[in-house]
């Protein structure tokens, strides 16, 4: 990479959620210019960079710099601003029923960056203690080292905080995961129950899984366990099923309660950065990054109790240009700063997918920007 790395090894050397004041301000300014006049190497991305309205050296603040929607990831050959030779994986998007999924190139860089950081995010909520860990899918879900999915992707991400792990989930001739008790059985003999266990599963799987370790009413006793769960809301929200009762459902299954059931967001274009519920419910950008919610109508940045598109901001790509990114999903912003967990910067919740409508027209000026020259 020809720009300097000094202001993103500052940045990665900080703690996770350390203060946000105008030295990291200038510095998290900074890493994304300089990620995004690296990315303008890739000419289709360069393209849209000169057609942006505010000139690149000219952007003073992070909510300024030029977003790109995710839908431009979806295509094939991936979007990428290395060599096919310097690929070491492609991450794809678990997409839905029907649609192309997302192409995440990730270079030797980039995937020490999103490791680093992931691992960061995740000590600050968990500790830094490695734990058996239970993992509710099929171990086949983890992927090949060259190409995984978004499940593959936070099963990995999590690994560092597991001293030895246990796939207790296999595929059903339906597609469906079912839990494999013997092999949960098995492991609730080998653990001490009072000593801290790290669950790991999507969150429709989880629930789809223990089901009927709920209706039952059972408790396995794994009272210092944490269950992180990722992804999969819309088939929960569709059969009714709210975050407050998944937590308490999963919470009093597992025997660790509803406080330790912790959701977190994440998305293949912008890896490596995770955002976990904090005790307030509110999710939080890392020191690595930024996020903007912006109005749908105008696309400028919402004010506090407003609802907008979720737009991610990240240091950490080499490899494709995921710097800034206008995602499909909607979120509210719910304090500008001093969230009552202690955590800085801008507080905020996901309220679920985005109309398509609503970024058509993202997508309308993405075409005419890269077609033009």
């Amino acid at each position: 990479m020809n720009v300097s790395q000094d202001s993103v090894s500052k940045l990665l050397e900080c703690a996770p959620f350390a203060p946000r004041d105008f030295s990291h301000a200038g510095l998290l300014l900074r890493a994304l210019r300089e990620g995004i006049g690296h990315a303008a190497k890739n000419p289709r991305y360069a393209n849209y960079i000169r057609h942006w309205p505010i000139p690149l050296a000219e952007v003073r603040r992070t909510a300024d710099l030029p977003f790109l929607p995710v839908a431009a990831f979806k295509t094939d050959p991936p979007l990428a601003i290395v060599p096919q030779e310097n690929w070491s994986r492609v991450l794809r998007s678990s997409g839905t029923s029907g649609q192309i999924p997302s192409q995440i190139v990730i270079d030797k860089l980039t995937s020490l960056r999103m490791t680093r950081s992931a691992a960061a995010i995740f000590a600050d909520f968990i500790g830094v203690s490695r734990r058996p860990m239970l993992v509710i899918d099929d171990p086949k879900a983890v992927g090949a080292a060259s190409e995984f999915n978004a499940r593959g992707a936070a099963i990995r991400g999590l690994l560092p905080f597991g001293h030895s792990v246990t796939y207790c989930g296999r595929q059903a001739g339906s597609g469906a995961i079912e839990l494999d008790l013997e092999i949960l059985n098995d492991f609730l003999r080998k653990h001490d129950p009072t000593q801290p266990i790290l669950i790991y599963g999507f969150t429709y799987i989880i629930w789809m899984a223990l089901e009927r370790l709920i209706e039952e009413g059972r408790d396995l006793g794994l009272r210092q366990a944490h269950v992180l769960h990722s992804g999969g809301w819309k088939t929960l929200i569709d059969r009714a099923v709210s975050k407050r009762l998944f937590n308490q459902s999963v919470g009093t299954a597992i025997g660790c309660g509803a406080d330790r059931v912790v959701d977190f967001y994440g998305m293949v274009e912008n890896v490596g950065i995770v955002y976990p519920d904090c005790v307030e419910g509110n999710k939080h950008p890392p020191t690595y990054g930024e996020v903007v919610i912006r109005n749908p109508l105008t696309l400028e940045p919402a004010a506090v109790g407003e609802t907008g598109i979720v737009q991610v901001c990240s240091i950490l790509p080499t490899s494709f240009p995921g710097h800034a990114l206008l995602t499909e999903d909607l979120g509210e912003v719910m304090q500008a700063d001093h969230c009552g967990c202690g955590r800085p910067g801008v507080a905020f919740r996901f309220k679920g997918r985005s109309p398509k409508a609503e970024l058509r027209g993202c997508g309308d000026v993405l075409a005419r920007r890269t077609a033009s020259s």
